[in-house]
């Protein structure tokens, strides 16, 4: 017996000091939780991806990289935690596209931060077509004749500005860029296989440079002479090297939501869940009595368990998260009582304490495990299919019912089986009661 109570007195004790962790870790800012934008303050933007010159194969790839260009973009700019992720959705067509979402907590000017991710060039390699002719200058020329781009920014490893020698003795600034290990192989191949023939190199879908192709270039470097200044020169090469979108986007949406609304939410949210628990656990008291005491304690151990995950995953808490957070402690109530109707009706077969407990248990485990795996099971499905505001919900909820699964199992059988309490007659008999009978 002393052995179950030393257990139950560690998780005590664990559960304290994990409490006090995330109190002191949120109150000092050492280790905060990650709040969405819908409770931090900030704006969103979504864009629509043009993929009309990528192959269906090649979509998952240039969207993977579309990410990751965005994302290291605005983290230049310093901007706290931002969250870009792709998103496949469909139109009022009936057709699919591709979009990319992009957070930016605590920047509230909407111009900004289309600024943040509109200065980022488009960069396309793409061939003349056989039999089209050209003015002759690079202006000129319309996008009509060229084909789909062979090479895009996300084949890009660097840029740089240099000098090299034009007419007479004058030099002019050129951006040099070298090609990673794929784009350098398809840039090898494409000079090799069309000696004599024009490629443009196009930056936001304007020609800039129409050279001819003399040999093939098998290194992996290009040189970008477009007429530029110094400066001019300067500032593409340094923003090829934050990152060329490897294929166009159109902002199709903004929403701001200001730091006042954001706080009022997370306020909001926090006493909805003080109330609901506060409720829940008032409850289990007054009808389960001692059990439902024990229950209430697990509850709270169980609460600050998923907190814990939830700083050190990290898990992005929203509005709809917090909601589903409140949803998983009723799983967790939900647990507790069929367990306690189970010892319920063992004791009133008149079985002792210790065989109602083990047997309660037993019989209530697969109607807790059923339930709960199929809820997590839903959770799963909403997380692969749903959208960003659905795949946090389906995170916080399917978090929070395999932990209570844990907790409802694990700790408040320990606890109860602690006690080592006898409730045979009288006011042992009257604790593990419930409702208005003994």
């Amino acid at each position: 017996m002393w052995q179950k109570r030393a257990i139950a007195l560690v998780i005590l004790l664990a559960g304290s000091g994990i409490g006090w962790y995330i109190y002191s870790s949120q109150v000092n800012g050492s280790r905060p939780f990650k709040l969405g934008l819908d409770l931090s303050g900030g704006t969103q933007l979504v864009y629509r991806a043009d993929l009309n010159a990528i192959k269906g194969s090649d979509v998952a790839d240039s969207m993977a990289s579309l990410r990751d260009t965005i994302e290291r973009r605005v983290n230049l700019f310093g901007v706290s935690e931002p969250i870009v992720q792709t998103e496949h959705g469909g139109t009022l067509a009936g057709t699919s596209e591709e979009r990319l979402l992009v957070e930016l907590p605590g920047v509230t000017d909407t111009q900004k931060a289309i600024a943040l991710i509109g200065e980022t060039p488009v960069l396309e390699f793409r061939m003349l077509k056989v039999g089209a002719e050209t003015s002759g200058t690079a202006s000129s020329t319309v996008n009509d004749l060229f084909e789909a781009a062979a090479i895009t920014g996300k084949d890009l490893k660097s840029a740089k500005l240099e000098f090299q020698g034009g007419t007479g003795a004058v030099t002019e600034p050129v951006v040099v860029l070298q090609f990673n290990d794929e784009g350098a192989r398809i840039f090898a191949d494409l000079t090799k296989n069309n000696i004599g023939r024009s490629f443009g190199m196009f930056l936001d879908g304007s020609a800039i440079s129409v050279p001819v192709i003399r040999e093939a270039i098998p290194d992996g470097t290009a040189v970008i002479s477009g007429g530029f200044t110094p400066v001019e020169a300067k500032e593409l090469a340094r923003n090829l090297n934050y990152g060329a979108l490897p294929v166009p986007i159109e902002l199709i949406s903004t929403q701001t939501v200001s730091g006042t609304l954001g706080e009022k939410a997370v306020q909001d949210g926090i006493m909805a869940g003080l109330w609901g628990v506060g409720a829940v656990m008032l409850f289990m008291v007054l009808w389960y009595r001692l059990p439902g005491l024990l229950a209430a304690v697990a509850l709270m151990l169980y609460i600050v368990a998923v907190l814990l995950l939830f700083k050190f995953i990290p898990v992005t808490l929203t509005a709809a998260g917090i909601a589903a957070l409140i949803l998983s402690v009723g799983m967790a109530v939900d647990a507790n009582v069929l367990i306690f109707e189970r010892i319920k009706e063992e004791l009133r077969g008149g079985k002792n304490t210790n065989e109602a407990l083990h047997d309660g248990f037993g019989r209530a485990w697969p109607s807790i495990r059923d339930s709960n795996i199929s809820s997590m099971i839903t959770a799963v499905i909403l997380f692969w299919f749903g959208t960003s505001l659905i795949k946090g919900f389906a995170l916080v909820f399917g978090l929070g019912v395999l932990v209570s699964m844990l907790t409802a199992i694990s700790v408040s059988r320990t606890f109860l089986f602690a006690l080592g309490i006898n409730a045979k007659s009288g006011f042992t008999r009257f604790l593990f009661g419930s409702g208005i009978k003994a």
